[in-house]
Parts: C-alpha cells; sequence; structure tokens
C-alpha cells in the first residue's frame, strides 16, 4: 500500500510567522522520504491561514531538488484558476527533474473568497474543471495540447520539452459530490478523498464512483486515496486529548475558509450537494460534526493507529493514504515526533496490508 504524507501549509498559530511554518512543513516534506513514506502531496490553497501554498508544482519541484526516491503528488490543482497550457507545462518540468516521480491531482475548489480574488465565476467551476481536466491530460500523454471550449480555446500547440513518460496512471481526482467522480472517471483519474467523517459513511460515495469507473472502462477501478489527519504517541489518552484540540481548531478554520455552513451554496450551480451538506450542517450542528471529524482521524498509540488502518482495509479493501501530520497549531515539534512514531512502528506494517 502506498503511504505518504499531505502538507496543508496552515498557520493557525499565534506567534509564528508565514515563513517560518512554510519552512518547517517543507523540513517534513524533506524528512518523509529519510523516514522510508512513499509520497510527498502539496495542497492548493490562497490568502487565508487556514492553509497557504499557492503554488504546489513550484514547492514540489524543490522537494524533487532534495530527495531522491519519494513520489510528488499536487493534491490538488485548482483547475479553474489556470491556464491549463501552463499546467500542463509545469506537470511535465516537475516530472523531468524529479525522474518520473510526478503525480497529477487536480480539483476545482470551494472557497468563494479563493475564487472571487481570480475573478473568476465560481458558476463556471464545473464546466472550466472539465473542459480543462480534457486538455491537460491529453497534453501529458502527447505533448500536444489544444482546445475548443468556451472557456480555454487553443490552437494546437507542442509543449516543449515534451512529456518523457505517460501520466496514465498518476492522474487523481478530488471528488465527493455525483458530479465530480463522473469528471474523475471520464479522465481514468484514481478518487481522492479528504475525509471529513469515517470512512463507513463514505462507502456509498466510493461504491458509486468504482461502479462508474468499472461501467465506464471495463476493469476495475484503481485504489481510493484517502486523507486523514495524524497523530501517534506512545501515551494514547494524551495523543486523543491533543488530537481533539488541534482537530477541533482546524475543523473550524476549514468551515470559516469554505462558509461551509453558509446558504450562498444555493445560488452557484454546480455546488448543489454542497448547499445539501450546508443545510445539513446547520441542523447536525457544528461541535457534532467536529467531532465527527476527529473521529476519522487517526489517532492513538501505535497499535491503535494501526488497528485502525486494518479496520478501514476490512471495510474498504485496497486503499492509498495520505496522513496529514501538521494541523490546527499543533506545535512543530509534536508534528514531528507524531510523524517519526508512526514511520518507526506504524508504517511497515501498514504498507503490507494490501
Amino acid at each position: 500500500m502506498q503511504i505518504g504524507i499531505s502538507l496543508g501549509f496552515g498557520n493557525l498559530h499565534e506567534n509564528l510567522s508565514d515563513a517560518d511554518m512554510f519552512r518547517a512543513e517543507a523540513d517534513l516534506a524533506v524528512r518523509a522520504e529519510e523516514l522510508d513514506f512513499d509520497a510527498v502531496w502539496s495542497v492548493e490553497h490562497h490568502f487565508d491561514s487556514y492553509s497557504m501554498c499557492p503554488d504546489n508544482t513550484q514547492f514540489l519541484s524543490w522537494v524533487a531538488a532534495r530527495t531522491e526516491r519519494v513520489r510528488l503528488g499536487t493534491g490538488a490543482v485548482i483547475l479553474p484558476w489556470h491556464d491549463p497550457l501552463r499546467v500542463a507545462e509545469k506537470m511535465i518540468v516537475l516530472d523531468i527533474l524529479s525522474n518520473g516521480r510526478a503525480m497529477f491531482g487536480m480539483g476545482r475548489g470551494l472557497a468563494r473568497t479563493e475564487y472571487e480574488a481570480f475573478r473568476v465565476d465560481m458558476g463556471e467551476s464545473r464546466g472550466r474543471f472539465d473542459e480543462a481536466a480534457g486538455m491537460i491530460v491529453t497534453a501529458l500523454e502527447s505533448g500536444v495540447v489544444s482546445g475548443d471550449g468556451p472557456f480555454y480555446p487553443q490552437p494546437e500547440v507542442e509543449l516543449r520539452p515534451r512529456p518523457e513518460a505517460s501520466f496514465a496512471d498518476r492522474l487523481y481526482c478530488v471528488a465527493g459530490s455525483p458530479d465530480s467522480m463522473a469528471s474523475a472517471v471520464a479522465v481514468r483519474a484514481r478518487l481522492l478523498a479528504f475525509q471529513t467523517r469515517p470512512v463507513e459513511d463514505s462507502m456509498a460515495n466510493f461504491t458509486a464512483y468504482r461502479e462508474q469507473y468499472s461501467a465506464a472502462h471495463g476493469v476495475d477501478a484503481p485504489p481510493i486515496a484517502i486523507n486523514l489527519n495524524l497523530y501517534c504517541h506512545e501515551d494514547g489518552d494524551l495523543a486523543r486529548q491533543r488530537a481533539k484540540e488541534y482537530i477541533t481548531r482546524f475543523f473550524y478554520s476549514n468551515v470559516k475558509h469554505y462558509d461551509m455552513a453558509g446558504d450562498h451554496f444555493n445560488n452557484v450551480s454546480g455546488y448543489q450537494r454542497h448547499a445539501e451538506q450546508a443545510k445539513q450542517l446547520r441542523e447536525f450542528g457544528l461541535d457534532n460534526a467536529a467531532a465527527r471529524y476527529a473521529a476519522a482521524a487517526l489517532v492513538g498509540t501505535p497499535d491503535e493507529v494501526l488497528e485502525k488502518l486494518h479496520h478501514i482495509h476490512e471495510v474498504m479493501g485496497s486503499f492509498e493514504l495520505q496522513l496529514a501530520p501538521s494541523y490546527g497549531a499543533m506545535p512543530l515539534d509534536q508534528a514531528r515526533a507524531s510523524l517519526e512514531l508512526f514511520a518507526r512502528e506504524v508504517l511497515p506494517v501498514a504498507k503490507k496490508l494490501d
């Protein structure tokens, strides 16, 4: 099983500069290879303490220069905010410089504040994503980009440098709604899920993706990648106490950044599912939702974390794992110690789950 770390670049700390936070997260990326993790993933987010990595391909190029083996994933490039031609060029350069270690993850974005700052109509996000995804995936295979759609009309042009290797088994798509899953299936991308609830509660979505993929392509869907918060400590009670604090703080910053409980999704085309979820969140209550989010995390002693991974494997079957080691103003020394303990005691066994 492929197990990597996912960096969110959030700065909810009271006395830590953005620059120092960014350097500390970058250090975890380099440390991941030393600890024998398989991959480093980086989000794309802008303008907010919740998360800030304006160019994950640039960051991963920095990681590529300091590592030799670990794979490098965008989790994800938010396509409606970018020119497809430039995204394809950046991914080709990253793949060449890393000797074939790049993995291309795509998303369409959810935060109104980010869309407004980029001067992109959020109601166009589904059309923009689908149009750009097809163009980029084709370009990464052929080295030629073109498009005749309404958002990105692109005369045919050959990219240089040309792609060196196929991305066919290195495509990922962040998806939770039925239309997003259909978009992932259309480009033969692996599903990437940021878990805000236990996996049991997501199995309907996962099954729908697998069924759609099999029906469209005549083969079984590839393993789904899930992203989970991690806090591993020799003292299980202490781990749960600390993790609850950090996860809760991170959850509320997530709700604020996306305005998850707001009613604005009702008026945005393509976000009907999120409008329903916002209504459910208001009815369910933020504190209850925060507790459910915390229940999805990998928290406890190494044995407890491993037991939960076995449970997830029983529920899901084969899957890929992304661990978020730093979130919610967790002290940096705790994030590093938690990751190192997981690497020593859990990682060697967890890799053999499949």
